[in-house]
Parts: structure tokens; C-alpha cells; sequence
């Protein structure tokens, strides 16, 4: 199984995930929060096409999660799942019925040879999840937009060789930053999204001896920095700053192999 990111952070999101099973691929994409074209470009960048998904699974309704999504599903016959209450807000970007499949938060599912664990994740959404996926021998867990960190959460993701995990925002430069007030209330909040200190807490919690790739995940440009992200990682996993990995907004990140 490998994975990589298209881009990381308010601005859009998707992630692919790859496994090779004898003679076939199956490729999933997770999310995706930029338009056709920049969607497309971007898969290029890391050698693939449209035509190359087998899928798409959705986190939750947030416009830098699915604003591209209905127009992929739609030009390219991508099937997307997704959850009763995300599909129900969608509006402008309902996706065709055929291409629909619904997503129980409680019930594994595969597309091909990924195996895909939805589990839910405290955010400001009507239905949000986040997912665990695998090939039978390994397990990337992701987990972005989060405000807080659960049970549930820590038993989804224990046992993973790679972590793709939120570091959103350093709460001292969010409380000094521009943002308004009612804005940094929701950015900090329970719903909300993980800061450097609480994701590097729950990273202590979930590392193990065979936790191949940890990156660094949907960092702010005003609120954050790579570094202090990265440093807030390294300094729990008690590795060098370049063991840790970040998922930057215009780049992503480069295909990772379990």
C-alpha cells in the first residue's frame, strides 16, 4: 500500500491511497477540495489520472473537502461514498444518484483491494467521519478537522504504520493572530480543529515500535508553521525533525509506502 497528498489545508484537500493486489490496482481518493482542473493537474504531478480512482470517500461537507468532488464524479464516472448527513446538505454539489453509495460510521467496506474503516470524529458537521484504510497487512490512519480527541478515535487509529494527523494551528499564534474572535472560538473549539500540543498528545498515545510515516496534516498558513508542527511531533515520537512528514497546501506530499 502507498500513499500520497494532493494538497493540505483550508484551501482544498484530497489524499490517495494505492494498493497493489497480484495483476490489479485499486486507487481511493479521499476528499477533494479543488476544482477540475487543478484536481486533474495535481494528479498528474503524481503520475496518475482521473481515470486511474476507483472511488471517492468523503469526510464531511466542508467546501475544502468536497468542492470538486460532484464535478469529478460527474466527468469521470467515479463512484463517491459518503454518509446520509453529508449527502444531505450537499445543494450545488449533489452528486448523481448512480454514482452514490452511503457510508455507515460503523461498518467497514471495500473498494477493490483497499479496505476501507469509516469512524467518527468531533467537528462542526452534520455527519462527519474519518477514515482508517488498509491492504490486509498494513493500516494508514488519517484523521483531519477534528476539534477533540475520543476513545473512539485512539482505539480507530491504534496499530497504524503510517498516520496522517491534523496539527491545524500553534494556539498562541492563533490567539495573537488576525482571525476574529468568534472565529478563533470555533478554530479552538471542541469541534473544531486539533492544535499542535493536542495532536502531539494523541500521537504519544498511538506510537508503537512498527509506525512507519507520521505526517503532519492540515496546517494553517496564518495560525501555524511546518516547523513548530513538525517539532511538536518529533519531540513525542523522540525522532530528527526530517522523520516527520508535512502535508503542504500546494504540494501535498509525495507517494509513502507501508
Amino acid at each position: 500500500m502507498r500513499f500520497c497528498s494532493l494538497g493540505s489545508g483550508s484551501e482544498g484537500n484530497a489524499l490517495v491511497v494505492e494498493v497493489k493486489d497480484g495483476v490489479s490496482t485499486s486507487r481511493v481518493m479521499m476528499d477533494c477540495g479543488f476544482g477540475l482542473a487543478e484536481t486533474e493537474a495535481r494528479l498528474g504531478r503524481v503520475g496518475l489520472a482521473a481515470n486511474d480512482l476507483d472511488a471517492i470517500v468523503v469526510t464531511h461537507e466542508h467546501s475544502d473537502h468536497i468542492g470538486g468532488v460532484a464535478r469529478m464524479a460527474r466527468k469521470h464516472r467515479i463512484p463517491v461514498w459518503l454518509t446520509h448527513g453529508t449527502a444531505r446538505v450537499l445543494g450545488e454539489h449533489a452528486i448523481p444518484s448512480a454514482l452514490l453509495s452511503f457510508i455507515d460510521p460503523h461498518q467497514r467496506f471495500s473498494v477493490g483491494g483497499v479496505e476501507v474503516t469509516p469512524y467518527t470524529a468531533p467537528h462542526d458537521a452534520y455527519e462527519p467521519v474519518q477514515f482508517v484504510f488498509g491492504d490486509g497487512a498494513s493500516r494508514l490512519g488519517v484523521l483531519t478537522d477534528v476539534g477533540s480527541t475520543t476513545i473512539h478515535i485512539e482505539e480507530s487509529l491504534v496499530a497504524c504504520e503510517a498516520l496522517v494527523l491534523e496539527a491545524n494551528h500553534d494556539l498562541g499564534m492563533l490567539h495573537d493572530g488576525p482571525y476574529p474572535p468568534s472565529l478563533k472560538k470555533r478554530v479552538s473549539g471542541k469541534f473544531g480543529h486539533l492544535d499542535n500540543d493536542a495532536a502531539a498528545s494523541l500521537l504519544s498515545r498511538l506510537k508503537h515500535a512498527k509506525l512507519q510515516h507520521v505526517v503532519a496534516a492540515h496546517l494553517s498558513r496564518q495560525n501555524n508553521t511546518p516547523a513548530l508542527a513538525r517539532t511538536a511531533f518529533a519531540t513525542v515520537m523522540g525522532c530528527s525533525l526530517n522523520d516527520i512528514g508535512h502535508a503542504c497546501q500546494d504540494h501535498g506530499f509525495d507517494w509513502l509506502e507501508c
